[in-house]
């Protein structure tokens, strides 16, 4: 039930505007996301760093209406992986879709997603095309594909667990040597597609994760749930899956305890930084996958 409430809270544009320029909303939304400019991201993903952990930094924002808003959205990226480049970063990029114009022009967000991949190719880099909604699976799944028979390596997909077409995915990206990150998802899907109940999908995020770790590819386990990893790290020893062959991934300002722990057994860890104006949606998902960071949050707000 407070998954569907703070899912209904993130689709609620009225809530949004308010939220977005309110100060209680932007100290709110603080702990989640490191700031508002590349700047304040790049600086947060170095102090990552220093932790022994990989990055991958996220301009928020989704759904963009016009050409220029794409064609600016993409130049924030050009100059991230720029600034990584530079400043030696352990550290990729992740977008959406239609951040780069999908529902404006499908052509344009392809050429825009070709250019910002062929950037990271010029500096070694990678680009993480991050999932949206159900309507948007299909094509974004096609984009991907299509990138890396271009630019194999340098390019990955996003994979949700609660999806019941999710398991053939990953049979065939893991065929095609496309790089996953998995997760378990945080958009609002009909019981017709996806599982309604978290046992359900935790199960099949575990049959998911044992494919891909026994594929060779490297992938990103996605989670802070503490028996999703300790599933995978069974998996992993069971079998004889290097530690270094896959990494986890959490999200920032979450679970930093048992991201340092992770690392200090010896796992890989990335965390996904994201940063900018449009934070809210991103914010409430977050709430919906772990409702437990909304009490954490109003007790970090009551200390001095």
């Amino acid at each position: 039930m407070m998954r569907a409430f703070f899912i209904g809270l993130s689709e609620s544009s009225r809530l949004r505007s308010l939220a977005e320029r309110s100060s209680l909303g932007r100290k709110l939304s603080g702990r989640f996301v490191a700031g508002m400019t590349v700047e304040e991201a790049i600086a947060a993903a170095e102090a990552v760093n220093v932790r022994g952990m990989s990055v991958s930094v996220d301009n928020l924002g989704e759904n963009v209406t016009n050409v220029e808003e794409a064609r600016e959205s993409a130049e924030l990226y050009h100059r991230m992986l720029d600034q990584i480049a530079q400043r030696k970063l352990d550290a990729n990029v992740s977008l959406k879709l239609t951040h780069m114009g999908l529902d404006v022009d499908q052509a344009l967000a392809s050429d825009i997603t070709r250019d910002l991949v062929s950037h990271a190719r010029e500096v070694e880099n990678f680009v993480r095309v991050d999932m949206e909604g159900s309507p948007y699976t299909q094509r974004t799944l096609d984009f991907v594909r299509e990138l890396h028979l271009e630019a194999p390596g340098y390019v990955g997909a996003v994979i949700q667990s609660y999806l019941y077409r999710s398991e053939q995915d990953v049979v065939s990206l893991c065929a095609e040597k496309i790089r996953i990150r998995l997760c378990k998802g945080a958009y609002k899907e009909p019981s017709e597609i996806a599982f309604a109940a978290k046992a359900d999908v935790d199960a099949n995020y575990v049959k998911l994760m044992k494919i891909m770790l026994a594929s060779g590819v490297y992938h990103g386990i996605a989670t802070h749930d503490e028996q999703m990893i300790e599933a995978t790290k069974a998996f992993a020893r069971e079998q004889g899956i290097s530690p270094d062959s896959f990494e986890f991934q959490m999200l920032y300002g979450v679970r930093r305890d048992l991201q340092e722990q992770l690392v200090r057994d010896g796992w890989r860890m990335r965390i996904y930084i994201p940063f900018g104006t449009e934070w809210y949606p991103y914010f409430m998902r977050r709430l919906a996958e772990r409702p437990a960071n909304a009490i954490f949050i109003l007790k970090n707000l009551l200390r001095p």
